[in-house]
């Protein structure tokens, strides 16, 4: 049988829908549990609980949102939406488990965001904040969290390629297409988020937005975040990424200072109207040269992951 610690706000049916397992089987739940339940079968905070069903489930509901469900055994999901190569997701730890991502690539559609030119080619920010964003995915699920895309190309996958091919096939989280409306394009992604936030209600949420800024072709940037002013949650999962990538840098690059900062930017919409903490990244210049190797090398798209992964990792430990 699996063990789960119950979270604060949680109840049985809260419990048990976050793992994955029907309500239909509370009277199970409660025979396994009875010596360790509170009054009105209340759950609590902090206690190890026992879920039933069959042992081979994972534990933690990773659960990319997909056309398809997925499918999953003993610590193995398949999540088609990361394409033939790194569809196949093996469940590493549970660092991450109970904790809920809304991930938004920024742009999409019909709005390929900023365009920078990289010597004969165009390089679209939708198409690689959105190839960070769904490989940062993959590495939280990884780690047990349950994570919702909510912008998703079921073509593209994690790609490999240097230059990513612009499109404008990506659609929202409800399959909807994505508004030719900038307002309206905002406002369905917010929909979306806000409407999976009250179905997780008392778990730990956090939303982060992934995009690429457009500046002078001299101008290098480093990667810098935003947060809401009143959001303290927003703030520490702000700083607690930030940190980490201060410290990659002074380890990988000590010959170089790192000059990301956090700031709070509470007019963006996404960070004004979403209703978890929200975190909206800037990672780098697509017009200057230097940032372009950011983005343009696979390795170094994947290693913006990992850090960004390894700084919620981080916030999530002092939650």
């Amino acid at each position: 049988m699996l063990r789960v610690e119950a979270m604060q706000g949680d109840g049985i049916y809260t419990l048990l829908r976050r793992h994955g397992i029907s309500t239909s089987q509370l009277s199970e739940f409660i025979q396994l549990n009875k010596d360790n339940l509170g009054e009105n079968n209340s759950l609590y905070v902090g206690r190890t609980y026992i879920l039933p069903g069959k042992s081979d489930i994972v534990a933690s509901t990773t659960a990319v949102a997909t056309a398809k469900p997925i499918e999953a055994t003993a610590r193995v999901k398949k999540v088609p939406l990361f394409g033939k190569k790194y569809e196949r997701v093996e469940v590493l730890d549970n660092k991450l488990q109970g904790a809920v991502y809304y991930l938004v690539s920024g742009h999409g559609g019909p709005d390929p965001g900023a365009v920078g030119k990289y010597g004969p080619y165009e390089l679209a920010e939708d198409e690689y904040a959105y190839d960070v964003t769904i490989r940062l995915a993959r590495r939280l699920m990884e780690h047990g969290a349950t994570v919702y895309m909510i912008i998703q190309d079921k073509k593209d996958g994690i790609r490999d390629d240097n230059i990513l091919k612009m499109d404008r096939d990506e659609v929202n989280y409800s399959g909807n297409a994505i508004s030719l409306s900038q307002v309206q394009r905002l406002r369905q992604r917010v929909n979306s988020i806000n409407s999976l936030y009250a179905k997780h209600k008392g778990a730990y949420q956090r939303m982060l937005s992934l995009h690429i800024d457009s500046r002078s072709e001299r101008k290098n940037i480093d990667v810098f975040f935003y947060h809401h002013e009143n959001s303290e949650d927003g703030k520490k999962l702000a700083e607690n990424i930030h940190s980490t990538f201060t410290n990659k840098y002074n380890r990988h690059q000590p010959e170089r200072d790192y000059s990301g900062t956090v700031s709070h930017r509470s007019s963006l919409y996404v960070v004004k109207y979403s209703h978890p903490p929200t975190v909206f990244i800037e990672l780098g210049n697509i017009r200057n040269d230097l940032d372009q190797r950011r983005f343009v090398i696979p390795n170094n798209r994947q290693a913006l992951a990992n850090w960004i992964c390894d700084g919620i990792i981080s916030d999530y430990r002092n939650k």
